[in-house]
């Protein structure tokens, strides 16, 4: 990894440099180890920092200087290799999957002044690719059109006025590999694309099975918090049961496919085309889908069919083809039709939306699409929608879609992503174990002065949404882990907490005296099991016990760098002393 980080910082700084030596070029073709075309490699002479990207078909094609001795391959998700040249004309590489945490790293490696500096070289000297190239290096400017819901931090809350703190849980993971996309293209992300929620719950942590009869278990950790001294760091957990996928109910899925014009790019509907056909690998023949395309106007492509037609259903998806205006409302009402007609009792009903989230035609307002898609969210047809692209990309609206849809969410920016999210995570992607999950804390104001929730801005509720079964809130899906932190101001702090003015006709100005022998806090749950509309309540008594965070597990410690990364990232105002050094040891000595 310390090499990796070298190499980085070794190619931003020769990037200014041009070679004036007499050139050649360079061909060839990226694969994985399972023998797949990787498109979008990034191909990097190690002079100039010259780059091209590799083609749909993972070929490439490079002019570099004749002293030049090695090429560099990166590619999202995978190791980076370099090559040495020597007197060769064609050089063809395989590159190697990295795991999920190294993944991290590699994404948290990067210093912030490594970064701003790319971001910089990128928009003023950015090598054209050639006709092989698959798209060119991110350019700020270009990026006008993507679309974020603006994140309004909150601040501390003081216990002895607002001790209940009360959110939906959260399982979409889009915001990590959407910040990922942003970094790996030489930029830093905008702060609204940075939800720390989704950041830590992209990663699995090693909870232990729930106990038999729950569908998910619940686990805390309490330390001292890196970056703020003085505070402290609460972990909460959720994880959900695994599930046998040869037991699981059949499933009636419907794709909803853009294949708009502003689908035309390798990144988008190629990608789509490759990642649903990983999916259907996984269903099983008792197993339907449907598909419906959408682009000026929308259409079935294929009824309703047994997954055991595979080839058909791969024949259909082949064939497609991107081009037109995006006609998003009507196609999403007629893959809601589809699913009804083929509605399958206590199986799995989904849509399956794959875009960029360019609506453009017809009903395309998010307050319409989110009523349509609570209708039937009600009637038991729920979401998963996978994002594509760059450039016009709609995360504010795909977001809404799938919160509204009882579903997830996630953005698939490379085919290792898809597998992750179709193969890998098959279970918790498709099956809901339990729907509408709130979560309530009460905090101990005899330990606790006061406490921020890091993340879930978009996932608060009021405290009396808690007992109204009528109110939404997120799903688990089987084997999902989802990860809260909340920094902690300690009883007996010094520190300065907004507050009310006194109350006339009741008191709220009495000290609490600090008791380190009491509750922490607790931790109320309330969820619904997916067939059921009354919810089942849990209360779980908390003492914790304070360690230091070196003696911290190692999941807690590689969640914190995570949260810390997105502190940075969004600009907090609470990030304190959280630097990119600090992360980058962090998740490097939790592997």
């Amino acid at each position: 990894m310390k090499k990796c980080l070298i190499l980085i910082s070794s190619i931003l700084i020769a990037m200014g440099i041009s070679a004036q030596a007499q050139s050649r070029i360079i061909n060839g073709h990226v694969s994985n180890t399972r023998s797949e075309s990787l498109p979008g490699v990034k191909v990097t002479e190690n002079k100039s920092g010259k780059s091209v990207y590799t083609n749909n078909d993972g070929a490439y094609k490079i002019e570099v200087p004749e002293n030049v001795k090695s090429l560099v391959f990166s590619y999202p998700g995978y190791e980076t290799i370099e090559k040495t040249i020597g007197k060769s004309k064609t050089i063809n590489v395989v590159m190697q999957e990295a795991t999920d945490k190294d993944m991290n790293v590699m994404v948290t490696g990067m210093p912030m002044r490594e970064m701003e500096e790319s971001r910089k070289m990128s928009s003023a000297k950015t090598c054209a690719p050639t006709s092989y190239a698959y798209q060119a290096p991110y350019q700020a400017d270009d990026f006008n059109t993507e679309s974020y819901s603006t994140i309004r931090e909150t601040g501390f809350r003081d216990t002895k006025n607002q001790p209940l703190s009360t959110f939906s849980i959260d399982v979409d993971n889009a915001s990590y590999s959407n910040v990922r996309r942003f970094i790996n293209n030489g930029s830093l992300p905008p702060q609204d694309a940075v939800r720390i929620e989704e950041m830590l719950n992209y990663f699995k942590y090693d909870f232990p099975e729930p106990v038999e009869g729950h569908p998910f278990g619940m686990h805390t950790e309490y330390t001292d918090c890196p970056w703020a001294p003085d505070h402290q760091l609460l972990r909460i957990g959720l994880n959900a049961k695994s599930l046998d996928t040869r037991q699981l109910p059949n499933s009636n899925l419907v794709f909803l496919i853009d294949v708009s014009g502003s689908m035309n790019e390798p990144n988008k509907l190629p990608l789509v085309k490759s990642s649903l056909k990983l999916l259907i690998e996984e269903l099983r023949p008792s197993d339907r889908i449907a598909i419906v395309i959408y682009a000026g106007s929308y259409s079935i492509a294929l009824p309703s069919t047994p997954a055991s037609k595979k080839s058909e259903i791969i024949s259909v998806i082949d064939n497609l083809s991107a081009g037109g205006s995006t006609a998003g409302g009507g196609a999403l009402k007629m893959a809601y039709k589809v699913a009804e007609e083929n509605f399958i009792k206590n199986g799995n009903n989904r849509i399956i939306m794959a875009t960029d989230g360019d609506f453009n035609v017809g009903e395309s307002s998010d307050a319409a699409m989110e009523r349509l898609v609570e209708t039937h969210r009600d009637k038991g047809i729920y979401m998963t929608v996978l994002g594509f692209g760059m450039g016009n990309y709609k995360d504010s609206r795909l977001e809404i879609i799938a919160n509204k849809g009882n579903g997830n969410y996630s953005y698939i920016d490379n085919i290792q992503e898809a597998r992750k999210q179709l193969v890998s995570e098959f279970a918790g992607t498709i099956f809901t174990i339990a729907k509408d999950v709130k979560i309530q804390i009460e905090f101990n104001p005899a330990r606790i002065k006061g406490y921020r929730l890091i993340g879930y801005e978009n996932r608060r509720l009021n405290n009396e949404d808690f007992n109204d079964d009528t109110k939404d809130a997120g799903e688990l899906g089987a084997g999902h882990t989802v990860t809260a932190l909340y920094e902690i101001i300690p009883n007996g702090s010094n520190a300065d907490i907004p507050g009310i003015d006194p109350l006339k006709y009741q008191t709220n100005n009495e000290t609490v005296k600090a008791d380190p022998s009491a509750e922490l806090m607790t931790i109320k749950i309330r969820f619904k099991l997916p067939d059921q509309n009354n919810s089942i309540k849990l209360d779980v008594p908390v003492k914790g016990k304070l360690i230091a965070f070196k003696d911290a597990s190692e999941d807690h410690r590689f969640a914190t760098a995570v949260a810390e990364f997105g502190l940075i990232l969004s600009k907090s105002k609470f990030k304190g002393n959280a630097s990119y050094e600090h992360v980058i040891q962090t998740a490097i000595n939790s592997k």
